[in-house]
């Protein structure tokens, strides 16, 4: 194929053809055209020369260039394509190294092989073109509603079609329940993410996710939509049952109110979409023990105990309203933990009083077997609310003067005595860690008891260096999330009571006191954190 002026027409027709069919640019399609004739002309004239091409956009002409550039002598390479400054001089007046020397070449004639390489070459560009035309069409629609037509479903996943991207897939674990969908039918789904890959963009839906929930929400509900109310948190048991909460912003308007809809409109048609799914409607609280009682309806709590360092709740709910607590297979309080992001406990007001009976037990058994006290006047400390030794050792005088048939001298034979058995733990303590081998840096470290010491040695930590490697969590405990089920990591330090904030300040300070890290950029980060610009040095 010769470029001549017969066909020169025809490329730009060709090249608008292609890009009204395929909606992409009409100037990708001609830059693939030079592309590839450039390549069939570096075939003609050899692969290291640099050969470019010109299409005009309005006469379809193609003008084929040599270009060289003017190099140093030491880094002249290739020299079909460069020259140095002295063999430039008798083709450009005054050369300097950077510039080009452009000569137009004669067109060549494309074989048979030059030319199905070259419809290659403009094949691939426009799959790139259309595709990146696809990605930047959906990349923000992430997070939105779509209408899709199904196509066909293979093995229990649903390909749809979106109308101007190729086939979608709503795999079958996005898929409500057990519902089937027949070709033609109209679904509707949500994007969950798009995807730039080489096969092109792919875009993930589901009909699960309860961001789904919430914009079919947002479209029945206009007060959603104009964000007088907010939906805060949504959970779900997809196909079976929802939790959703909401507040709203204006008080003259009743966010479960405004979400139900005149007889229930509004949830309904959102219960229709999602296959008959049954929604609880939940005012939001800023007050999280109040909000889980609101969470857990419709069950009736007695009392809430909240944890908010190992972010935990308590629930004591009647003995018949258990299993509506619980929900049938623990549906009900899982969707509410869900909602809270808190883990759950429910017991029974029987269950509680045992366990509040066995506290009492227990630490009266302690002050018993420790301070050499009968049971009656061990009963007493309990209940003024002493739960260990270190209270009764430390506390203020006064407050055990308040315990019947206390005076000062048996407030200080208490003290005297708890005092006497808190130092023969922490000498046994230390004697343990040092069989250990535990080292000096360690047992000196402000903040550790000796207690805490052995219990560092006994995982393996023994000096300051081992101390400084530790993770905030390793030594307080955390939680963390695997495959959707909260994991209990438990802390060395756990059994002190030794929080989060406090490990890591412990760990920061080791860090420090070996050289690890330097505290001026520790001051630095603090004040970053709390909003407050450093102070410059006078």
């Amino acid at each position: 194929m010769a470029i001549t002026s017969a066909n020169q027409l025809e490329l730009l027709q060709t090249a608008e053809a292609v890009a009204r069919e395929k909606m992409i640019d009409p100037g990708l399609v001609v830059e693939a055209m030079e592309e590839s004739l450039a390549r069939a002309a570096k075939s003609r004239y050899g692969a290291e020369m640099d050969i470019r091409v010109s299409i005009d956009r309005k006469t379809g002409k193609a003008t084929f260039t040599r270009v060289r550039t003017v190099v140093d002598e030491e880094e002249l390479e290739n020299y079909q394509a460069e020259f140095t400054v002295d063999q430039a001089k008798q083709y450009m007046e005054n050369p300097e190294i950077g510039d080009t020397f452009v000569e137009e070449v004669p067109p060549v004639e494309m074989g048979r092989i030059a030319a199905q390489s070259a419809k290659q070459v403009i094949l691939q560009k426009v799959r790139e073109a259309e595709r990146d035309r696809q990605f930047e069409e959906f990349k923000d629609r992430a997070g939105t509603i779509v209408n899709a037509l199904v196509k066909r479903e293979e093995y229990g996943n649903v390909v749809v079609d979106l109308g101007t991207t190729p086939e979608a897939v709503l795999r079958r674990t996005e898929k409500i329940g057990r519902e089937s969908y027949r070709p033609n039918d109209r679904i509707r789904c949500y994007i969950k993410d798009v995807r730039r890959e080489v096969r092109g963009p792919q875009i993930f839906l589901s009909r699960t996710a309860p961001e789904f929930m919430a914009k079919l929400f947002e479209m029945e509900v206009p007060e959603i939509y104009d964000g007088v109310i907010e939906i805060k948190a949504v959970a779900r048991d997809p196909g079976s049952r929802a939790k959703i909460a909401v507040i709203s912003y204006d008080s003259s308007i009743d966010p479960v109110g405004a979400c139900v809809g005149m007889r229930g409109s509004r949830v309904q048609a959102v219960v229709n979409e999602l296959q008959g799914e049954k929604i609880d409607i939940i005012p939001w609280n800023e007050d999280m023990p109040t909000f889980l009682v609101n969470a857990l309806q419709p069950a009736e709590v007695s009392k809430v105990v909240l944890d908010e360092d190992a972010e935990r709740i308590e629930v004591v709910v009647p003995e018949e309203q258990l299993s509506l607590a619980i929900g049938r297979r623990g549906q009900n309080v899982r969707l509410a933990s869900q909602l809270t992001g808190l883990d759950i406990d429910i017991m029974t007001e029987e269950q509680e009083s045992q366990r509040r009976q066995a506290e009492f037990e227990e630490r009266t058994k302690l002050f018993m077997d420790t301070l050499d006290l009968d049971e009656f006047f061990a009963q007493l400390l309990v209940s003024e609310g002493f739960t260990n030794l270190e209270e009764v050792a430390y506390v203020e005088v006064e407050e055990l003067l308040v315990i019947d048939g206390v005076d000062e001298a048996t407030a200080g034979e208490l003290q005297a005595r708890a005092r006497d058995h808190i130092e023969a733990q922490n000498k046994a303590a230390l004697e343990k860690a040092r069989e250990l081998g535990v080292e000096d840096s360690l047992v000196e470290f402000e903040g550790l008891t000796p207690q805490m010491v052995q219990a560092l040695a006994e995982d393996g930590v023994k000096t300051l260096e081992d101390f400084a490697t530790c993770a905030d969590w390793e030594l307080a405990g955390g939680w963390t999330t695997v495959e959707g089920e909260r994991v209990k990591d438990d802390g060395v330090l756990e059994p002190f009571d030794v929080s989060l904030e406090e490990a890591q300040d412990m760990v920061m300070t080791a860090r420090v006191m070996l050289g690890w890290v330097d505290p001026d950029d520790l001051v630095a980060d603090q004040a970053e954190e709390e909003g407050e610009p450093e102070e410059a040095e006078a």
